[in-house]
């Protein structure tokens, strides 16, 4: 009898394996390719909302929980993650400088935001204005922490690579059985995928399409994310990833011409130095219309659990939210209000 049953190695998945390894608990992992989200992912770490100069949903405490948790893993994992860079806001006026300004002072930003303006020196950028700088900020490498978490588990005979099969889930008294398993729990976290769920298709999640390109550049040798219509990310050898679109009616992983065209676009009205697109791929966020997680108990299975609605923000949220469910299981701590998928279920299962 294990202790839990796990769908899905997202980041989601991948972090609540971690949080059951901490307490000891036994587990196997239930995983397929169909969800591309955390592996495209640009991976950036960054409190600041940048289109509004406003803080992100609990930025403060996610980063408290994430930035230790990540560095967990790379000495577990023997590989580096998390890559600390400076993120620069361009301005595109001296009105957004001064709404800068304007943020900057609000005491819950105090300590996130420069109030020194970055002079661009950079030829291969037009960036007249400058830029402001967020504090703090960095990327996660979630494709290599996918593939060296999934050969982690591999090698513990702990994933099980094969596609879900909701037909075999057979509900006993006190656990779940799943053809040859038996286990107290089964948490969902499958990010997209939950939309196949019949277990958890009434949750509102509607998933967003992002696309995002990786370019070469040998000339810009720019170090620092800049984030101005698209956000340019450095990887290292000449590499930029550059993103992201955002599309809610194509909910497909396969990346489309007219969002290459759209972030070209936006690219090219900063970008002014050569450079050769050598990437170009997809994958559907798991978003939420209320723009908050999707955490919690079912509704009548009282050991089935969802991990799930982190949109582009998963990097962050990931880790405190799988700490937080896990409690909940364990200790019986309640959960946020604004996470608990409660705030749905009443709704929908009200008869």
């Amino acid at each position: 009898m294990l202790d839990y049953i796990i769908v899905g190695l997202g980041l989601a998945g991948i972090s609540f394996c971690e949080t059951l390894e901490k307490q000891q608990k036994t587990f196997k992992v239930i995983a397929d390719d169909s969800q591309k989200s955390s592996t495209v992912a640009g991976g950036l770490y960054n409190p600041v909302i940048l289109k509004r100069f406003t803080l992100a949903w609990n930025a403060k405490e996610q980063l408290h929980i994430a930035l230790p948790f990540y560095k967990e893993l790379e000495e577990k994992l023997a590989v580096q993650l998390d890559y600390k860079i400076p993120v620069l806001r361009r301005f595109a006026s001296i009105e957004e400088q001064n709404l800068w300004f304007e943020a900057a002072d609000k005491p819950i930003l105090q300590s996130l935001l420069s109030t020194e303006i970055l002079q661009n020196k950079n030829t291969g950028i037009d960036a007249p204005f400058g830029y402001g700088q967020v504090i703090g900020t960095g990327r996660i490498d979630t494709k290599l922490l996918q593939k060296t978490y999934e050969a982690y588990l591999l090698q513990k005979k702990l994933l099980i690579r094969e596609s879900f099969q909701f037909k075999a889930i057979q509900f006993k008294e006190g656990y779940i059985s799943y053809q040859s398993i038996k286990a107290k729990n089964i948490v969902f976290a499958t990010g997209y995928g939950l939309k196949e769920n019949p277990y958890f298709n009434y949750l509102p999640l509607n998933g967003t399409k992002g696309e995002l390109l990786t370019i070469k550049a040998p000339s810009l040798k720019e170090e620092r994310v800049i984030k101005s219509g698209v956000f340019i990310i450095p990887l290292g050898n000449d590499l930029y990833r550059v993103g992201a679109t955002y599309k809610w009616k194509d909910k497909t992983n396969v990346p489309t011409n007219e969002a290459k065209a759209e972030l070209l676009e936006k690219l090219n009205s900063f970008l002014k130095c050569a450079y050769e697109v050598v990437d170009h791929v997809a994958g559907i966020r798991p978003t939420v219309a209320d723009r908050r997680p999707l955490v919690g108990r079912h509704p009548v299975h009282q050991n089935m659990y969802a991990l799930n609605g982190f949109g582009s923000r998963g990097v962050m949220i990931a880790p405190v939210a799988s700490e937080k469910l896990y409690h909940y299981i364990e200790h019986n701590e309640s959960l946020p209000k604004e996470m608990d998928i409660a705030r749905f279920t009443k709704k929908h299962f009200k008869d």
